[in-house]
């Protein structure tokens, strides 16, 4: 009850974030259900139903992928001195999130449900002429436990991921203040010359409460092993290309025209990219901070190198998915491949949700330096510095991911094509 009402009062850019994840829920949970209609009106090519089956695994990760982003910006979950009165400590917090994504995850899958009964002709008539009710094997009832098997698979799996994702840790600290924009706030000292106080301020004056500055943040290490999983990916997908497709049934919608391999390749493309994001973040970061710069420069850096290990997986993932799209992209140059409207709707699903991510991961590290933004504010510091930093970033990231993921696009596209 206590998080209905905390998801009810919640502001309206939290409620639009939650319906997002309810859509996207409902168009895997649609996804499955079709996947379960095509293996009971096929039952003979269990083959092709596991495959559908197994490629609706990349609609459901990147869902959970966005839930959890989601359940992390909520302001529900947030550790308040407060709350911990009243025993809502961090415990009761993360069974908080784990609620409410629970909650708009079934929701949607709730509405999945519903228009698969609804193109069935189980609820009203048959819509489309009843070619829907073919694929969805509407001659037939819909078995009872395998449909709420596959509704539930969403809603458990978003759940789960956030409660992890919010679990207490040891060692971290109970306020957010002291530990909010660390690297940002040492670059607005050296950019302003001071730590938010008047450098002409008698010595003896009483000002605010300093805080601590704890350690700065590890460089990110997962470069090496982001690059090996990449390499693995590609080779992956190279020997199932050169297999021939007799080595396993074609992906659903022409994609790709090669075998399960091809999609296990793209996994671990997208995993090793994902994996290699916070590197190649603060790698721009230390980029733009190179030969001499400026006050601009070092705030962009600083600020990117902080929020390496908060953008830099999104990041990878929108990589892996425009790399994929590109690839697509070139293969299908010439030649209109016959794609369905499931695939069409699993694409925008992926694409979609990773995107949402990134977005959702942005919103976060802009609340995690607001801080440091309100310090450079109170320093003097112009608006158009601020909108600066931020193009500048921006370039910075393009600039080193927009070449790596082309070419990534490149070898992928490389091996299919032969």
């Amino acid at each position: 009850m206590l998080a209905l009402r905390l998801a009810r009062g919640a502001r309206p850019a939290v409620q639009l974030r939650r319906f997002l994840v309810a859509v996207a829920s409902a168009g895997t949970g649609f996804l499955l259900l079709c996947a379960l209609g095509f293996a009971m009106g096929h039952p003979h090519d269990s083959s092709a139903a596991v495959l559908r089956l197994a490629w609706c695994l990349a609609p459901l990760a990147a869902t959970v992928h966005f839930a959890v982003a989601v359940a992390r910006t909520d302001p529900a979950t947030r550790p308040r001195s407060g709350l911990s009165a009243i025993g809502l400590g961090p415990g009761r917090l993360m069974l908080l999130a784990a609620i409410s994504t629970a909650v708009s995850c079934t929701l949607g899958s709730v509405v999945a449900l519903l228009c698969v009964l609804h193109l069935r002709g189980d609820l009203s008539g048959l819509p489309f002429d009843g070619e829907a009710s073919e694929l969805l094997a509407g001659n037939q009832p819909l078995p009872l436990a395998a449909t709420l098997t596959l509704l539930a698979l969403v809603p458990l799996a978003a759940s789960l991921a956030s409660a992890l994702a919010l679990r207490p840790r040891e060692g971290r600290p109970s306020g957010a203040g002291t530990t909010r924009g660390t690297g940002t706030r040492a670059a607005a000292t050296e950019v302003g010359g001071s730590d938010g106080s008047d450098g002409d301020a008698h010595p003896d004056a009483p000002g605010p409460p300093v805080e601590p500055h704890p350690a700065p943040r590890p460089t990110p290490t997962g470069l090496p092993w982001g690059v090996a999983v990449l390499a693995a990916g590609l080779a992956v997908e190279t020997y199932a290309s050169r297999s021939g497709p007799a080595s396993g049934p074609a992906l659903p919608g022409s994609l790709a025209g090669g075998s399960v391999g091809v999609l296990l390749g793209w996994a671990l493309t997208t995993l090793g990219l994902a994996m290699a994001g916070p590197a190649l973040t603060h790698l721009s970061g230390r980029l733009l901070q190179a030969v001499r710069p400026g006050a601009l420069r070092l705030l962009a850096g600083r600020i990117l190198m902080e929020e390496a290990g908060r953008i830099g997986r999104p990041l990878g993932v929108v990589c892996a998915v425009a790399s994929g799209a590109y690839a697509m992209a070139t293969l299908h140059a010439d030649a209109r491949p016959e794609v369905g409207p499931l695939t069409v709707l699993g694409v925008l699903l992926v694409a979609g949700c990773a995107v949402g991510t990134l977005l959702t991961a942005a919103v976060e590290a802009k609340h995690a330096r607001a801080d440091t933004t309100a310090a450079l504010l109170g320093l003097g510091a112009p608006a158009t510095l601020l909108r600066g930093a931020a193009a500048l970033r921006a370039g910075a990231l393009l600039a080193v991911l927009g070449p790596l993921t082309w070419a990534i696009a490149g070898l992928a596209a490389v091996p299919l094509a032969d």
